[in-house]
């Protein structure tokens, strides 16, 4: 071999090493996980991944929507539930369903369903919050009540589709003496700008199973293929399930538009003990490489549409048509890895961080009697400042210190301005209960005691070391205004 060629060789082969392209790095394992990922209020759940954290909200039942935050899919089972609106207009006040969040134009929306309370669901319609900025728990304010032509009655979970540059609203209503799915024009996140068209009607024999029912509908998307994933059946029976609407005509308001899958994409299964497994949500993995179902379903062949039905969730497949392939229903318990790309540990607590001081809510010097007193203290990663957040399943916590084990409590259940916030044993009573009500962007929130309506107030707005806890009438200010972050 010539010196020239080695050169040219040696040169080559140097060429080659340089343009050798990287291997992608492999995602990062998902944090173990089991459902349920809520185990109470737990019907109708939506999870969105957004700036490093999940956020998931469910049906109430009430005039609440709570959130829950949590850095993994398996925090969502212990993380705090905020309130992050409340309403109070008689006609939509109550019996709030299935909510979900969308994010459009740089802000959130909130879309659920609400009417007059009672037992009568007759008057349940489909009704919009926008968030101020990007924050997913809001602060959100009232927009709009989603009605048109041809669907001015009952209307319950609206969600949002989009073909090319246009939004569409479908949603589920009696237009026929079937329940079904309806579709309308949307000329912004909140205002109709057509009427209704139904777009499916329960005609296949598991779409009939205790009731004729359309619901649920949700949007799914893959290599340009436009899907509608959809409950079926009576929500009250063990065959609530989910189907497919495949959109394979060119005007997304025309039911010869839509063409329906023959058989069901996702049902129970008695051998894993899940029954009335349906509407369901869709989110990505952090890192973006995993496609992920949530959804409700019972334990039991003879539950029903309340607050038994638990939140699951799992990953998913797609078939070679880029239709999903959800598999069967996993069995409660069962462990599993979370979605790839989570890196931040599952929290088991919280600090609950004054936003006037900056210092944590303490129980003084880690003492486990009844009666000790509850404080601000500078955040030291002690255990007495480390509190567990409970959901109660009624829209309230109790906040249990990991150091004593003990709840946070107002002192004799007294509703006067400046009566102590202390800890004491777990009676199960409405004064050792709190609401987390979402307050300002930035996770502030205010800690309103079930009983009273009071607020925990840092005293005189002290900044040092040792300033009382206490509660007091709400005063605007940030002396009243906590963070929860993970401990």
């Amino acid at each position: 071999m010539s010196s020239v060629f080695r050169r040219l060789l040696a040169l080559l082969l140097a060429v080659a090493v340089v343009f050798v392209p990287a291997l992608p790095a492999s995602a990062a394992p998902g944090r173990t996980y089991a459902n349920p990922v809520k185990p109470v209020k737990g019907a109708d759940p939506w999870i969105q991944f957004h700036d490093g954290n999940y956020y998931m909200i469910s049906t109430s039942w009430t005039s609440e929507l709570t959130m829950r935050k949590s850095p993994t899919l398996a925090g969502l089972a212990t993380a705090p539930s905020i309130q992050v609106y409340r309403e109070t207009v008689a006609d939509r006040c109550c019996n709030i369903w299935a909510p979900e969040m969308h994010f459009l134009n740089g802000r959130w929306y909130l879309y659920y369903t609400a009417g007059a309370g009672g037992s009568n669901y007759d008057s349940q319609r489909l009704h919009v919050l926008e968030s101020a900025g990007s924050d997913p728990l809001g602060p959100y304010t009232y927009k709009n009540r989603i009605q048109g032509g041809g669907a001015t009655g009952w209307l319950i979970d609206g969600s949002i589709l989009k073909v090319g540059s246009a939004l569409y609203v479908i949603a589920s209503a009696f237009t026929t003496a079937t329940q079904n799915l309806v579709i309308a024009p949307l000329s912004n996140p909140y205002t109709v700008s057509g009427s209704f068209t139904t777009i499916s009607t329960p005609t296949l024999g598991w779409e009939r199973q205790g009731g004729d029912v359309n619901e649920g509908p949700a949007a799914l998307y893959r290599n340009g293929r436009t899907m509608i994933v959809y409950s079926a059946s009576a929500c009250w029976g063990p065959d609530y399930k989910l189907g497919l609407l495949t959109l394979t005509g060119s005007n997304p308001l025309s039911a010869s538009s839509w063409t329906k899958g023959g058989n069901p994409v996702f049902q129970r299964s008695d051998a894993n003990s899940v029954y009335g497994p349906g509407h369901h949500g869709i989110f990505s993995s952090p890192d973006g490489t995993e496609s992920w179902i949530v959804y409700h379903a019972n334990d039991g062949v003879g539950e029903g549409c309340d607050n038994n039905r638990t939140t699951r969730a799992q990953k998913f497949t797609w078939n070679s048509d880029n239709t999903p392939n959800f598999g069967t229903p996993m069995r409660l318990g069962t462990t599993a890895p979370g979605p790839a790309g989570e890196t931040a540990s599952t929290p088991a607590s919280y600090r609950v961080v004054n936003r006037n001081s900056g210092k944590c809510l303490d129980v003084a010097d880690g003492n486990a009697a009844d009666g000790t007193n509850v404080r601000q203290w500078a955040c030291n990663g002690a255990a007495a400042q480390h509190w567990r957040i409970e959901d109660q399943g009624d829209d309230t916590n109790r906040l249990v210190n990991v150091a004593t084990g003990k709840a946070l409590d107002v002192a004799d259940c007294s509703s006067a301005d400046g009566a102590d916030i202390r800890q004491w044993t777990w009676l199960n009573n409405t004064c050792q209960r709190f609401r987390l009500v979402y307050t300002a962007t930035g996770g502030w929130v205010r800690l309103v005691n079930a009983a009273t309506g009071k607020v925990a107030d840092v005293a005189a707005c002290g900044t040092g070391d040792g300033a009382d806890v206490r509660q007091w009438s709400w005063l605007s200010n940030t002396c009243q205004q906590w963070q929860v972050v993970p401990a």
